[in-house]
């Protein structure tokens, strides 16, 4: 069933459907949040007030959106609004895609800068966790959750030449990062 038709049965009160909808997302949401805050209690309050939002907003849906871009929305200024409050404290990214990041980021033919895989893992986790937000949230949507730069700009506001450079930059960024916690 589509997001479209969920929608419209949660609408009309349909509980089920609600379900549903939840279900489909709320692992994808639950990584992103946990990668931007590194916290598990706040993930899982950023999730349940994302949800919440989302189907309190529903009559504010339109259908030419997508729902996970919509959701997404939500999502990135829940995520916003807790690391507005937690500023300075330390973050990190975890997940399994993170050897992946890595690999996809870096130009070396030999794999990941030649480094064990697990601490490449544990490097790259340091480093996104070090990253200021907006270029974690750029990152992070575009390698770990794998949007397009259109639906980028329509969660963040930012424009698609800001988040290009908010990519690049972070990437240029994670290497001397990664470094720095080796040699720790």
């Amino acid at each position: 069933m589509t997001d479209a038709a969920l929608i419209t049965r949660i609408c009309a009160g349909d509980q089920d459907a609600a379900a549903v909808l939840v279900r489909r997302y709320y692992d994808e949401c639950w990584r992103f949040a946990y990668r931007m805050t590194g916290h598990r209690a706040d993930t899982e309050d950023i999730v349940q007030e994302t949800f919440l939002r989302a189907f309190r907003g529903l009559e504010r849906y339109q259908e030419r959106q997508l729902f996970r871009a919509w959701l997404f929305c939500i999502l990135v200024n829940q995520c916003r609004t807790v690391l507005a409050r937690r500023r300075g404290s330390a973050r990190f990214v975890t997940g399994d895609r993170i050897e992946q990041i890595a690999a996809e980021s870096d130009d070396e033919p030999d794999g990941a800068m030649g480094w064990p895989p697990e601490q490449l893992a544990d490097a790259l986790q340091y480093a996104i966790g070090r990253l200021g937000s907006q270029y974690r949230e750029a990152f992070l949507l575009k390698h770990a959750e794998g949007m397009e730069y259109t639906q980028m700009s329509e969660i963040t506001g930012a424009s698609i030449p800001a988040l290009k450079m908010r990519v690049k930059r972070a990437r240029e960024m994670l290497r001397p990062l990664m470094e720095e916690h080796l040699r720790d």
